[in-house]
């Protein structure tokens, strides 16, 4: 038994974090904010087969960018165990990562929702698809690596998180644009965890304020306005970014800031692809994608 999904790479403009859950349920967890799913991002492979003398019921490898630890795939793995009788099955999972990692990409979202999609079919657990990304929001919840990736990148686009939460909980509201590119560069990670424990209140009294204004004017232009501004209220612009960011502005092309990370996004017409390219291909220290919105979200790959 084997199968093969995608999920999307997601970037977050800005947010708002909800961690406190009355319930005690990590369904309820997540963030608000906006962001959006990018064409690259992380296909996983499972291949199911019988158990032989191995000490563990799983490998888990990884191809292209490396994470630092397995915990997210672990917990989605043994979420599945729960399912049925799989004690004499070993898994072999295979992870391919075409995005940085830890450069506020929301690798570790893809890497959980793309696993619990490719489980769910090689295991024929026949789960809903709300289920499936429950799964994958409860593992990076409960790892501590993100709180609305999941969530996003399951509707892929341009999205709007209204409501936080896990899939079927949480709500966003996607914008549809014209056809437009995103072009990015990624200096270097910046750790999560550490951010989300130690700025939360300064990061959601804007955060909440600026979902409000987004779902009036729904306009790409404005959320990367909103994106720098909150970046830079939050503290997070490095001496490098700062320079790109203005050498942008001096071009009148707008960017925002990635979180968590040093990365620096463009969403702009077609037409200014070169522009941006040429601008951004003088910070050798950086690592340049270039892409467009991926509309689908995760799901499985036939072939």
């Amino acid at each position: 038994m084997e199968a093969t999904a995608f999920c999307p790479a997601h970037i977050t403009g800005f947010f708002k974090a909800h961690l406190d859950d009355s319930q005690n349920s990590l369904e309820n967890c997540g963030s608000t904010g906006a962001g959006f799913s990018i064409k690259q991002g992380v296909t996983t492979r499972v291949k199911v087969d019988t158990k032989d003398n191995q000490e563990s019921n799983f490998r888990i490898t990884t191809k292209g960018y490396q994470p630092d630890k397995t915990d997210v795939s672990e917990f989605v793995l043994n979420e599945f165990l729960k399912l049925g009788k799989f004690s004499n099955k070993f898994f072999d999972i295979e992870h391919e990562i075409s995005i940085p990692v830890g450069y506020g990409l929301g690798s570790s979202g893809a890497v959980a929702l793309s696993l619990s999609f490719a489980l769910d079919q090689a295991l024929e657990t026949k789960l809903d698809k709300t289920t499936i990304g429950q799964i994958a929001h409860n593992a990076e919840v409960n790892c501590k690596t993100g709180l609305g990736d999941v969530l996003a990148s399951f509707h892929g686009g341009f999205e709007i998180r209204v409501k936080p939460g896990a899939p079927g909980i949480g709500c966003v509201e996607k914008i549809f644009t014209n056809e437009i590119s995103v072009i990015m560069i990624c200096f270097s990670p910046i750790s999560t965890n550490k951010f989300i424990k130690e700025r939360l209140s300064q990061i959601n009294g804007l955060g909440g304020k600026m979902v409000n204004r987004l779902l009036e004017s729904k306009n790409y232009k404005h959320f990367q306005d909103m994106s720098l501004e909150f970046a830079k209220f939050v503290d997070v612009i490095t001496p490098r970014m700062q320079k790109l960011v203005n050498e942008l502005s001096k071009n009148n092309i707008k960017c925002g800031i990635a979180f968590f990370g040093e990365t620096v996004f463009s969403m702009i017409p077609k037409e200014d692809e070169d522009r941006v390219l040429e601008i951004l291909q003088k910070y050798s220290d950086g690592i340049v994608i270039k892409s467009e919105l991926d509309n689908n979200g995760a799901r499985v790959l036939y072939n």
